[in-house]
């Protein structure tokens, strides 16, 4: 089995990109405060076009895709496949009768799924299992008229590196196993300033988990025929309790402030290097799928994940268990067509809720969205196909009862997939 050398080093350099783009990701949201920030899920552009379906998907009409959220689907893969994208998050945040907007964009994921046999496939990569980014303040009004500000800010996330492989038994039943490497740094502040008035000492508390460490998830799948050219996908995956390796760092300092710059009065207490852990709790996922082949595909997924579980050395957050489900689909008017190119582009569409693990008060802080998306074929080469696969998630995130904040967003999500025969066996040399 020979891998072409051109090919071998561009994945190269595209995962040494990768590694440091998907690791830098950036977001504005306060809710990512909590935990490890907002979740991703192991989702691309194709799925997250049809409301981050997933579960109970084998295949997706006549290209073939890398399921990540389902290990057991990569027994189903013929050809190597490539995949690369990056997104583009719009959000606006409103309290009260305050608002502000931001835009940020990163590469998003980079996976290579690669036959092995005619019922097993392997598939590597990487994608961000969470974002961490916010800034934000409060004021208190003090006695003697002071006003005091506290002030709160974070910025990191988890990138996940995985290595999967998928094997089918028969013609019906499917397993798969992710080993995944989690890894990044969660960096926190705390301040309390008096930026109203001159010779004051304001104080900042800087708190860093540089996290890192394995685990796993496990996927089956069942194929049952309707009919000739129709058939139903049953999917589960689970993800086991995991303790994941950290490194605590928290630094307080005094400090005073001007208009152009902080000046540092004194340490107060300096803590380095300190091992803990980082819970990742036990999650469950069931999905299914009908599928017409090669013309149009419904289906749906519930997840749930006992968050209740988390711990953080550092933290004090109070996690409650998650829930959510998604509804979706994709049709292909004729992937035929040839003089038609409207009829070879897969629309797709779909709609997410999800009950995070956030709650403040009595309140629970939950994401919907509506979702859009199309896979555009494009001309191919030997034995080489391609399609852009474009995706965009408009939806909320929060409330604003109980003077809470909302979130407006707009996402837009492009991936470039690549099917082609990049291990073959060679007669010459």
């Amino acid at each position: 089995m020979i891998l072409n050398k051109k090919y071998f080093l561009a994945f190269t350099v595209l995962l040494a990109i990768a590694c440091n783009a998907i690791a830098q990701s950036t977001i504005n949201s306060p809710y990512s405060k909590y935990g490890v920030g907002n979740l991703k899920g192991s989702y691309l552009p194709q799925q997250k076009a049809m409301g981050n379906l997933g579960y109970g998907i084998s295949t997706m009409g006549a290209y073939q895709n890398i399921n990540v959220s389902n290990p057991a689907s990569y027994s189903n893969l013929r050809l190597t496949v490539f995949d690369i994208g990056a997104s583009a998050y719009n959000q606006g945040l409103k309290k009260g009768s305050l608002s502000e907007s931001s835009f940020n964009a990163s590469l998003s994921h980079l996976v290579i799924g690669i036959p092995v046999s005619k019922k097993s496939a392997l598939s590597f990569g990487l994608m961000p299992y969470s974002n961490l980014g916010y800034e934000f303040k409060n004021s208190d009004q003090k006695v003697d008229t002071f006003s005091v500000d506290h002030v709160y800010a974070g910025e990191g996330g988890l990138t996940r590196a995985y290595l999967g492989y998928g094997i089918a038994f028969g013609k019906h039943l499917s397993i798969g196993v992710n080993m995944n490497y989690t890894f990044g740094n969660l960096k926190e502040i705390q301040a309390t300033e008096f930026s109203k008035y001159v010779g004051f000492l304001n104080s900042k508390t800087e708190n860093n988990n540089s996290v890192g460490g394995l685990n796993f998830d496990f996927g089956a799948q069942y194929i049952a025929a309707l009919n000739k050219n129709t058939r139903l996908t049953l999917g589960y995956t689970a993800g086991v309790k995991t303790q994941l390796n950290t490194k605590f760092s928290q630094l307080s300092t005094r400090y005073s402030s001007s208009t152009d710059a902080d000046f540092r009065a004194d340490t107060v207490a300096f803590t380095d290097g300190v091992k803990g852990n980082l819970t990742l709790p036990t999650n469950h996922n069931f999905g299914f799928s009908i599928e017409r082949l090669n013309k149009w595909l419904i289906g749906a997924d519930f997840r749930m994940a006992k968050w209740s579980d988390f711990d953080k050395t550092g933290s004090t957050d109070d996690l409650n268990d998650s829930w959510g489900f998604s509804i979706g689909g994709q049709i292909t008017p004729n992937v035929n067509a040839v003089t038609n190119y409207l009829k070879l582009i897969d629309y797709r569409f779909g709609v997410s809720y999800d009950k995070s693990y956030v709650t403040l008060g009595t309140q629970d802080i939950n994401v919907k969205s509506v979702n859009l998306g199309f896979g555009f074929p494009l001309a191919s080469a030997r034995n080489a196909f391609y399609k852009i696969n474009l995706a965009t998630e408009v939806g909320t995130r929060g409330t604003l009862k109980n003077n809470l904040v909302k979130e407006n967003f707009v996402n837009l999500h492009l991936g470039f997939t690549i099917n082609d025969k990049w291990f073959q066996k060679y007669k010459y040399d």
